[in-house]
């Protein structure tokens, strides 16, 4: 599943079709495509791993789901879910989720929760945070609306990086290694955003899909379901630290 940092790639490459018209609108969705012909691009947008098209009257919002897919002017031999067709190219999405939404983006979304988002408010989070004490570390990092467009591969680095261990309680981490924990999510993805421009974002993995731990030497856990989010994690049992008491265990 893309994580918001290839969302706002995805949002920088078609930024050529800002400003032009929907000549065609074609696809399996069940969307009322024919809508969407003659509508001008107003904006390309993202919160988390929703990627936003802000036309006249209406916004589209696309999600890749686990294993969708785009061609910027080509094509899949699969048909497309939504293909639009601009007079300077065409945009096709494969495997995802395509909804309106009506309204003003700003109302349907708030921009404070997206950690690639100039308005992202680092002590909001923290709020909500304490209100869920009993929420895994693990979950927490895959919660959209305290993270959003933080997804697995984020997960597993931050917490790697802040050596807590994933089944740690978010109502047991002391004040300052919360906002650590905070900070780190938003620093990494960015990081993650530059790594992957360069396309190098997989040769600084230290610890997602990897089989040893870089600091301690010895094998990491590798859990194929964790916590309520049932994702695969990969942790040291020696330098990340279970923070309170969890019954939950690594299947």
């Amino acid at each position: 599943m893309p994580e918001g940092p290839s969302i706002v790639i995805l949002r920088e490459e078609v930024a050529a079709f800002t400003g032009k018209t929907i000549e065609r609108a074609e696809g399996n969705s069940k969307l009322d495509k024919s809508r969407l012909v003659g509508q001008t691009v107003r904006s390309f947008r993202s919160w988390g791993k929703h990627f936003l098209i802000e036309l006249d009257d209406v916004s589209l919002r696309i999600h890749l789901l686990l294993f969708g897919s785009y061609r910027i002017n080509e094509r899949k031999e699969s048909a497309p879910r939504l293909s639009l067709g601009f007079p300077n190219g065409e945009l096709n999405f494969y495997g995802c989720s395509v909804q309106f939404i009506e309204g003003p983006l700003d109302e349907a979304y708030d921009w404070r929760a997206d950690v690639m988002s100039d308005a992202w408010d680092n002590r909001t989070t923290l709020r909500k945070l304490r209100k869920r004490p009993r929420l895994l570390a693990c979950d927490a990092l895959l919660d959209q609306t305290l993270f959003s467009g933080s997804g697995n591969i984020i997960k597993n680095e931050v917490l790697f990086r802040t050596r807590i261990h994933p089944l740690s309680l978010i109502g047991d981490l002391s004040a300052p290694k919360l906002r650590e924990l905070t900070r780190e999510v938003r620093t990494y993805s960015f990081e993650f955003l530059l790594w992957k421009r360069e396309g190098t974002l997989k040769a600084h993995w230290l610890a997602h899909t990897k089989t040893t731990c870089p600091r301690c030497k010895i094998p990491f856990i590798r859990a194929k379901s964790l916590g309520r989010s049932k994702r695969r994690s990969f942790f040291c049992e020696r330098c990340q630290k279970r923070y309170g008491d969890s019954d939950q265990v690594a299947v």
